[in-house]
């Protein structure tokens, strides 16, 4: 793959001697440290599979060397040794490596335990290879050590396993990018197919019917149907006409379309998606580090609990040192700690998993344990409540008898032609038939006026075919004696209440109707608002709006609290004082640069996937869908992935603790029976799928809405 798979950077022919094949798959790097970067977990993963191997194929024969009689001329005890050294110190090597850091830093962690485990029964053992007499009775140990090394080692295999799924996510991902793209150049008439790499900002390429569209860009000739589903999630192909955004590896359908390429490299959307599930996979969490800190506590009361067995067991219980021994290394064993280890970050990749299939975008475990908490969601308006764009959204024919209502926007349509006002595009689209409720009002192009005036304002004065046409507000009526009756006043009125822009079109001086411009509600915007209520979140909207326009959205909406009028830096105040309020935890949803700040601010920002890049920079939580309910359904996955995180803590110390007593000889008193080492390693391992197996239980997510 010509880009560089970690950071994104674009890698000239003429420096790709650093790559790797992963899959089939050739992947460029533009240095060392991105190369490192991005082998790393596979090479940990294929380090850690040969270790596990060499552990079970020099630990099964051990096992059955120790309970199954054989004739040799080498002595039994001799055999095991050299069988066994190699598991303890190259399988087991790692274990060693861990405690001399531990302890380098301060700190006690559960390659502590494992390697305080494995060594007192490994060097047991070698004492009675080398001196039986030493002594009065014994026996060989190298089994426990063997086995438990490659019980643990296959704990930590699952894990690498579980954390690979996000790296397969990554390299599904970065394979989905076209390796060509064709270029195509109108004034010269030919097409050129080059690599993705060459193609830059401004390129017009054509993408044929199933064919993966190159690179981010905007549709500039042809129309068809774009599967988006691997990047948004979304169910059903996308229409795409002249001007419509496309996504960079979306699939397009059976239209042949000519693209603008806006964003290309490190730049696309698939490359900040492969990006974000990296950050998500390499995070760590507040939460993650508090397991980390009971461990660092956990480990010395094990070793003290396994020193304190050891001395009763010989000094009062009146047992040998090999009684002791075994006692000893139960305990150190079956309170190994790998099941915390893999409490938090298993259940953190397989929920940012699941929420990258359903299109939300976790950019770390932090974001996770942070929305669980959330309790008031604060919305921005434009462009997040609502579409971000005026639409026509009522036609009133005044003067049926004279006029259709095709006539009255046509008309509307021929005076705004000219027209630089943003209101102007609404209106004409509504006379092009691309936009609105689905009827068709004029599919024929709109012609120029002929000639225009535009009156700063209050309106535009426009003639077309020796028809005089006006189109503006109250004043411009009233500027040029045009009467406005009561009733149409009070009509207007109303337009303006429900938070509308109302202009009035005369046409040869005739009142002919009112046609009324809004930024509409977003489809799913109600549908959010009331499962969050549901939820008891408290919801409020922050805008820059005008009061009027937003409490009339706030209100459709059941949005109780409105903030408008607030500057992007107000917007961040007001956030703070949230968060002062009751010990508020505070979602600021936004889409537009200006939301930036208030994102950043907010305990999560949530940044629509379709805003500006710097509020999909600032926002922990990123929706690649257009829809409100995904902020409900990003929460609910926080919550359930947060409670998976305290089941499995749960678990592991429960396991821990109602096993400890039993390892250290507790059984023995009431049965006879003593919990032997490779036991409980196999117990150890056995909790340690117990805490993976709940985490993928996370797969069968399914928000509730």
């Amino acid at each position: 793959m010509p880009t560089d798979p970690v950071c994104g950077m674009y890698v000239e022919e003429s420096e790709r001697s650093l790559h790797t094949e992963v899959r089939g798959t050739i992947y460029y790097f533009c240095s060392e440290t991105c190369l490192r970067e991005f082998t790393a977990p596979e090479v940990e993963l294929a380090k850690i599979k040969k270790m596990t191997i060499l552990a079970f194929a020099l630990g099964v024969p051990i096992l059955l060397l120790s309970y199954v009689e054989v004739s040799s001329p080498v002595p039994l005890g001799w055999i095991l040794l050299v069988l066994a050294t190699p598991v303890q110190f190259v399988a087991g090597w790692n274990f060693y490596r861990g405690t001399w850091d531990a302890i380098r830093m301060g700190s006690l962690n559960m390659d502590v335990l494992i390697a305080v485990g494995t060594s007192a029964a490994y060097f047991y053992s070698l004492i009675y290879v080398v001196s039986p007499r030493v002594f009065v009775s014994g026996g060989y140990y190298f089994d426990t050590s063997a086995i438990i090394i490659g019980l643990i080692l296959f704990g930590r295999l699952l894990e690498h396993k579980v954390r690979g799924k996000a790296s397969d996510a990554v390299l599904k991902l970065a394979q989905m990018q076209p390796r060509m793209a064709t270029i195509t150049k109108d004034e010269e008439g030919v097409q050129v197919e080059v690599p993705i790499e060459h193609v830059t900002v401004g390129d017009v390429l054509l993408v044929r019917p199933g064919q993966r569209i190159p690179t981010d860009g905007i549709v500039v000739e042809g129309y068809s149907f774009v599967d988006e589903k691997m990047i948004t999630g979304e169910s059903f192909p996308v229409e795409k006409t002249v001007g419509s955004q496309v996504i960079g590896a979306t699939l397009n359908g059976t239209g042949i379309l000519k693209v603008k390429a806006t964003r290309v490299g490190a730049d696309t959307t698939l490359s900040k998606i492969v990006k974000t599930i990296q950050e998500a996979q390499n995070s760590k969490g507040r939460v993650e580090r508090l397991a980390d800190r009971i461990a660092s506590y956990f480990v010395p009361l094990v070793m003290a609990i396994a020193l304190g067995t050891l001395v009763i067991w010989i000094l009062w219980g009146g047992k040998s040192v090999s009684f002791a021994l075994t006692a000893a290394v139960a305990v150190l064993v079956i309170a190994c700690p790998c099941a915390l280890g893999l409490a938090t970050p298993a259940a953190i990749v397989v929920g940012a998993g699941k929420g990258a299939e359903n299109g939300i975008l976790i950019k770390g475990g932090e974001f996770l344990e942070k929305a669980e908490k959330v309790n008031t969601i604060v919305f921005d308006k434009t462009g997040t409540l609502t579409e971000g764009r005026p639409s026509v959204t009522d036609i009133l024919n005044l003067n049926p008898s004279e006029i259709s209502d095709d006539e009255i926007v046509r008309f509307s349509a021929i005076s705004e032609k000219s027209s630089e006002h943003p209101l102007a595009t609404a209106i004409l689209e509504k006379a092009l038939g691309k936009v609105g409720d689905g009827s068709t009002i004029q599919s024929q192009l709109v012609p120029d006026p002929d000639s225009f005036e535009y009156l700063p304002g209050r309106g535009v004065r426009a003639t077309y075919s020796g028809r005089e046409i006006f189109f503006g507000n109250v004043r411009l009526a009233e500027s040029f004696g045009l009467g406005v009756p009561d009733e149409v006043a009070r009509k207007l009125e109303a337009f303006q209440s429900d938070g509308k822009t109302a202009m009035i079109l005369f046409v040869d001086r005739k009142l002919a109707g009112i046609i009324a411009v809004a930024d509409k509600i977003k489809e799913h915007a109600l549908e959010a608002i009331e499962a969050l209520k549901k939820m008891k979140m408290e919801v409020l909207m922050l805008t820059g709006d005008e009061e009027r326009t937003a409490t009339s959205i706030a209100k459709k909406l059941g949005i109780d609290q409105v903030i408008a009028r607030v500057l992007p830096t107000e917007k961040v105040e007001v956030i703070k004082r949230l968060q002062q309020e009751n010990h508020r935890k505070v979602a600021m949803v936004g889409d537009g640069i200006n939301d930036a700040p208030a994102l950043a601010q907010a305990d999560v920002g949530i940044a629509i996937g379709s805003g500006s890049d710097i509020a999909l920079e600032t926002g922990g939580i990123i929706l690649m869908r257009d829809d409100l309910r995904d902020v409900v359904a990003g929460i609910q996955l926080a919550r359930s992935t947060m409670r998976k995180i305290r089941q499995n803590l749960f678990w592991a110390f429960a396991y821990n603790i109602a096993l400890i007593p039993i390892a250290a000889g507790a059984l023995y008193l009431f049965t006879g029976v003593l919990l032997s080492p490779i036991l409980a390693g196999a117990a150890m391992a056995m909790s340690s799928l117990t805490v993976v197996g709940n985490s993928l239980t996370l797969r069968n997510f399914k928000p509730r809405i």
